[in-house]
């Protein structure tokens, strides 16, 4: 990237990471942010540009996004960012939750409260985003929450896929909805959880995650359909 190691304008990135792994950081933030659009062709040269980079690394970047189904070659022109259909987010959040509902049972009956606690500063952390309006922290910590909730369970396959779930069904322009009453709901959805895990009570901490997920599709309804918005 440039010396002052932005991912795009006011983009910091990580200076320890390698320039692909920048460049491929800061296209996720684009696509969460709504700035690179559904359907549109992106060439390497004119990205690299804009990055201020050779088109090599964004060519690399562009590739690793295509394998996580973000963006689809277009032969001799470059990239075409992809959009879940309204069937792929049912299917995505009907897979997380026959995987994170009965995992979140499991973990309320065995897991060791020491390790569930230290999930509590991140579910603060996803309040106070939600609160001030900031999706990129937001969905960064709520990232962090939910996988590292999961790896609770001792199957990092299984942290993966609803890792890579969450990739495809998460970034796509959801920049229009931080700090509405839904993203505060939600985030505060995340210390009713824990609380329901360290209490052991494993069939309410798993209709809390069902109602959760279910919170989630609504968030993608609402802006497709802006007029859908949930009341939070």
């Amino acid at each position: 990237m440039n010396d002052a190691r932005t991912g795009g304008p006011g983009r910091p990135v990580p200076a320890h990471d390698s320039l692909r792994d920048q460049v491929a950081k800061a296209l996720r933030a684009a696509l969460m942010a709504g700035e690179l659009r559904p359907g549109t062709v992106y060439s390497a040269p004119a990205l690299a540009a804009e990055y201020g980079v050779s088109a090599t690394p964004v060519r690399e970047a562009m590739l690793d996004l295509a394998r996580e189904g973000l963006v689809e070659t277009v032969r001799n022109k470059g990239f075409r960012v992809t959009e879940a259909t309204e069937r792929d987010l049912d299917d995505f959040t009907e897979v997380r939750a026959l995987i994170e509902v009965p995992t979140v049972g499991r973990i309320a009956r065995e897991a060791d409260p020491g390790r569930l606690e230290e999930l509590r500063p991140v579910a603060e952390e996803t309040a106070a985003a939600a609160r001030a309006g900031d999706l990129a922290a937001f969905l960064d910590a709520d990232h962090r929450f939910h996988l590292g909730l999961l790896a609770l369970a001792g199957n990092p396959r299984l942290v993966d896929t609803v890792a890579d779930l969450r990739r495809r069904s998460r970034l796509h322009g959801l920049g229009g909805f931080g700090g509405t009453r839904v993203l505060v709901e939600s985030a505060r959805e995340h210390g009713e959880l824990l609380d329901l895990i360290l209490a052991g009570d494993a069939d309410a901490a798993e209709a809390c995650t069902r109602r959760h997920l279910a919170r989630v599709r609504s968030l993608w309804a609402a802006r497709r359909h802006p007029e859908r918005t949930p009341a939070g």
